[in-house]
């Protein structure tokens, strides 16, 4: 018969040992952190991975050109507005309806020539008033004035006293300022009445029309379209900006050649008639103005045409291409390009516009690094990454 003591004692030494239970509890929680640690790992990675490329991609790839400098030169051009020698809108001074209009746009009229008559019969029936309270006085100062004569005429006998002669005599007066009255509102609203004709003030074409039949015509409203526009084109005024640097050669009498687009390889003569004397402060440039005749009617006003004047000095600035300008209310300016990638607006002044590109005369040096085509949305401090540039035969690869 075995004995219970020595039983027990056999099992327990059959049993797992408890430090074997630590170590292997250990190891499974080292294990676990192990996994915990890698999956965190892994994420954070992924984390910074997903943050660069969205940084990446919010980063605008933008292709950068170097100015280069100018050599040679045939006169400084600059870009011209052109407008008409004389420009007249034509609102109405009464109110009223547009019975007819006479004239239309491209129309040639003379001055004083009716382009539209109105139809105001408020206007009517106040000056049959007036007339009629005209007449009325001057019945009165008729009669006053035989009275006062009577009345002098008894004075004279003694029939009646110089008190009741001087009254007679203010009576007149007065009735005849009343007359006076009335007929000032008769002339008044002849007026009014002849505004109802719509006339050219000089001889011209009409550039506009805004008048339909039956419309209503409220006079002086300032927001309204005028009915008519009247432009003399006999000559044309053409008002450009020359730049600070040019200024100093620019002055009255000198010749100048105008070239259109519409017109390629002629060129139009004009002279130099006014100038500011001034230099804006927003764009660095001084205004003048230039007269050109136009007796064949090939200038029209509004026109952009290319000015050409034959002055010295300008050979010097740097080129680049028009498409690097941005246009802003201060003047225009070019996005650069850092080192670091960080931009920097840069203004700048524009002695010459040749179309696809433009001579810049202040604002850059050589070697900077220019955006071509930049968002109009960009700002100085944004962050842009730079396009490798192309091989002549096509991209690598």
């Amino acid at each position: 018969m075995l004995d219970p003591h020595t039983t027990q004692t056999a099992a327990e030494d059959t049993g797992p040992d408890s430090g074997t239970l630590k170590k292997v509890g250990i190891g499974a929680a080292v294990i676990a952190l192990a996994v915990v640690a890698f999956g965190v790992a892994t994420r954070i990675s992924a984390t910074n991975d997903l943050e660069t490329v969205a940084e990446q991609a919010s980063m605008p790839t933008v292709s950068v050109v170097s100015p280069t400098a100018a050599q040679g030169g045939d006169g400084l051009v600059l870009p011209g507005n052109v407008q008409a020698y004389n420009s007249a809108a034509i609102n109405a001074r009464t109110n009223g309806y547009v019975r007819r209009w006479l004239a239309d746009i491209g129309d040639r009229v003379q001055a004083g020539q009716t382009l539209a008559i109105l139809d105001a019969p408020e206007i009517d029936q106040r000056l049959a008033q007036a007339k009629a309270d005209y007449q009325t006085a001057l019945a009165n100062q008729r009669l006053a004035a035989t009275t006062s004569k009577r009345w002098n005429a008894m004075l004279a006998q003694d029939a009646v006293s110089q008190q009741e002669a001087d009254e007679k005599a203010g009576d007149l007066a007065a009735k005849t300022a009343l007359a006076n009255a009335a007929l000032a509102s008769v002339r008044e609203l002849n007026a009014l009445h002849g505004f109802t004709r719509l006339s050219a003030p000089f001889s011209g074409v009409v550039t506009s029309r805004s008048a339909q039949v039956g419309a209503l015509v409220v006079a002086g409203n300032a927001a309204s379209q005028p009915l008519f526009t009247v432009s003399d084109v006999h000559r044309m005024r053409i008002y450009v900006r020359v730049p600070q640097v040019y200024s100093s050669q620019i002055h009255a009498g000198m010749k100048a050649s105008l070239s259109l687009p519409e017109f390629a390889g002629r060129e139009f003569e004009a002279s130099l008639t006014r100038s500011a004397n001034s230099v804006d402060a927003q764009s660095g440039a001084m205004l003048v103005e230039l007269q050109a005749d136009n007796s064949d009617g090939a200038l029209k006003p509004g026109a952009f045409a290319h000015v050409r004047f034959a002055i010295e000095g300008t050979s010097g600035g740097l080129r680049l291409p028009g498409s690097t300008i941005l246009a802003a209310e201060d003047g225009p300016s070019v996005a650069l390009v850092g080192s670091d990638g960080k931009v920097t607006l840069r203004r700048v002044t524009i002695a010459r516009d040749e179309g696809r590109t433009v001579l810049v005369s202040v604002g850059l040096k050589p070697g900077d690094k220019v955006i071509d085509s930049p968002p109009d949305s960009i700002r100085t401090g944004d962050r842009v990454r730079v396009a490798a540039p192309e091989t002549k035969g096509g991209k690598n690869g």
